[in-house]
């Protein structure tokens, strides 16, 4: 007679959340190739505005200007030359292919999530207008930092402090900066952004599947015989 055994949560080994396992390479690649493939449509924009002599930039955010709102939507694909796209274009691929992993669904709540946060940052405290992706790349950086404590994810964690150290000491953080060429409200809020995200969009694409353990070796005392009222 088999003993009755409690399921026990084991993570499948097709789980593409679990490191090390087939799924999870799968799902870096694809991301990887997807995030590539996002960064021409960048430089093409760059070109068109090159083209315009900048006028595209207009479209950026606009501090305190209603009109300005727009460029919560438009700004993280615009830039002000190609350095600054250059800039920008590594650190996105790296942070949002690692998010992108993650599901498609969820990459693009956070990225709504961040581009709202830190647009609406800048639009709050920022001077002049502003254009570039850097506010979502320091959400993706906190997207996957607290997802990495929260989860116990240590190659999510890994990815956002060895991206957040050295993109964060290239454009100077999230520290605020008197210089007009950096954003810092876009960092800022675009961290603050992506920390939330984490909370609300961080649950694992799919969850462990439940498998009941091997029940032990040996014999056992069998469960009592359910008892039948007397009639």
């Amino acid at each position: 007679m088999t003993l009755q055994t409690r399921p026990s949560r084991l993570p499948a080994p097709d789980d593409p959340n679990r490191f090390g396992t087939p799924a999870f390479y799968a799902s870096i690649g694809k991301a990887f190739v997807t995030m590539c493939a996002i960064i021409p449509v960048l430089f093409l924009v760059e070109v068109l505005d090159q083209a315009s002599d900048h006028r595209l930039d207009s479209a950026g955010i606009r501090p305190l200007h209603l009109e300005g709102l727009a460029g919560i939507l438009f700004a993280p694909f615009l830039h002000v030359s190609f350095l600054h796209l250059y800039g920008n274009a590594v650190p996105l691929i790296l942070t949002g292919t690692f998010v992108m992993a993650g599901g498609g669904r969820r990459f693009v709540k956070v990225t709504g999530f961040v581009m709202l946060a830190s647009g609406l940052g800048v639009w709050f405290l920022g001077k002049g207008v502003t254009v570039g992706a850097s506010g979502v790349i320091f959400g993706y950086i906190g997207y996957l930092f607290i997802r990495g404590l929260v989860a116990g994810s240590w190659w999510n964690f890994a990815v956002a402090l060895l991206i957040g150290g050295l993109y964060g000491w290239q454009v100077s953080g999230v520290i605020p900066s008197s210089d007009p060429n950096i954003s810092w409200q876009a960092h800022l809020f675009g961290l603050i952004g992506g920390m939330l995200a984490a909370v609300l969009f961080g649950r694992p694409r799919n969850d462990p599947a439940v498998r009941p353990s091997q029940p032990p070796t040996g014999t056992g005392t069998p469960p009592a015989a359910p008892v039948s009222p007397a009639v």
